[in-house]
């Protein structure tokens, strides 16, 4: 904040050398009838106070101008160079504290997620991580990308996620998930080959921009893999065929334009859902959530399961409703009866 206001004051003075400078030329011009680049030379040499003399011999009403345009002009300048060191060592403290803290924050991550490349698919994983809240951290080998990311607040890291150095000073034994979403298929593979190694429980997706390299992500670690360009035309061509279908999910999974949301709860051992059915549990009568689906541990997915389904320990809720009811239902699944 001390730094956008620096630069906000140097930007004023600057402006006001600029109007004072314009002020002097047509001041010479007309009241002494000079040319208006010999005005322009005396203001020039005047407030940089090098004193060469006057071009021309000047006039009373001249003198007095000149007066006036020394004093205004010598201090607008030592203000001007000093609103300009104070900025460049406020930004540059700035950078160093930032930095510092943010190596604070990423020291202490746990059972967050690692976003490996700062392109459009992580900025978007990134945005989407950021509304729920969950801990994330982007690492990128380009500065540039990640300066605006570290604008928002969001925790970043140059170097290479290839390099196992570098996922270690991600915290990655402890990560939940990694995301591989660089431009390359063979970067991502050295990622996964590199993350798989260092944590072989984490649950890592990765980009593909091949349609033939999916198998190859697969093989090296990834548990799941997902192509932009195939989901792209994918939904295109669902949008010609079942718009409203394509209009319903996006009601349900894009929170700023409708309060509905589709999440998924995994019932813990000893909460109250625990044996019972869903008919019996009530989720939909007390919290208005529709449960879709219920993946058991090590079983297929059932899709719209009826009222006599019974709920075991382990099993995730897929479930559609209004975000406090869905915070309702977490908290049931996670609490003990």
């Amino acid at each position: 904040m001390a730094a956008v206001k620096a630069l906000f004051n140097l930007k004023v003075l600057f402006l006001a050398l600029l109007a004072l400078i314009a002020i002097g030329v047509a001041g010479f011009h007309f009241l002494e009838g000079w040319r208006w680049f010999d005005g322009f030379y005396m203001v020039l040499t005047t407030i940089t106070t090098i004193g060469y003399g006057e071009i021309h011999p000047l006039s009373h009403a001249g003198r007095i101008f000149n007066t006036f345009i020394i004093v205004a002009g010598v201090g607008l300048v030592l203000l001007f160079f000093g609103a300009a060191t104070q900025a460049l060592l406020e930004f540059e403290l700035q950078s160093v504290f930032g930095r510092r803290r943010m190596d604070r924050e990423i020291s202490r991550l746990s059972d967050h997620y690692i976003i490996c490349g700062a392109g459009r698919v992580g900025r978007s994983v990134a945005r989407e991580l950021a509304r729920k809240p969950l801990p994330f951290v982007i690492v990128d080998s380009d500065q540039a990308k990640l300066a605006r990311y570290s604008a928002k607040g969001w925790l970043t890291l140059v170097g290479d996620a290839t390099q196992e150095q570098v996922l270690r000073e991600l915290h990655i034994e402890s990560a939940r998930g990694l995301v591989a979403a660089t431009t390359t298929d063979a970067t991502n593979i050295y990622i996964i080959l590199t993350a798989r190694g260092l944590n072989p429980r984490l649950n890592i997706i990765a980009r593909a921009s091949e349609e033939d390299s999916e198998k190859h992500l697969l093989t090296a670690g990834a548990n799941h893999v997902v192509s932009p360009y195939n989901f792209a035309g994918y939904r295109i061509a669902q949008t010609f065929m079942r718009p409203h279908v394509v209009d319903f999910f996006d009601t349900a999974m894009l929170q700023d334009q409708h309060p509905l949301e589709i999440i998924e709860v995994q019932v813990l051992a000893g909460s109250r859902f625990v044996g019972a059915t869903l008919e019996a549990s009530r989720i939909r009568q007390e919290m208005g959530v529709i449960v879709l689906a219920i993946k058991g541990e090590g079983s297929h997915m059932r899709f719209n399961p009826p009222p006599d389904e019974v709920i075991h320990s382990g099993d995730h809720l897929i479930a559609m409703g209004e975000p406090d009811g869905l915070r309702r239902l977490e908290d049931s699944a996670t609490e003990r009866a």
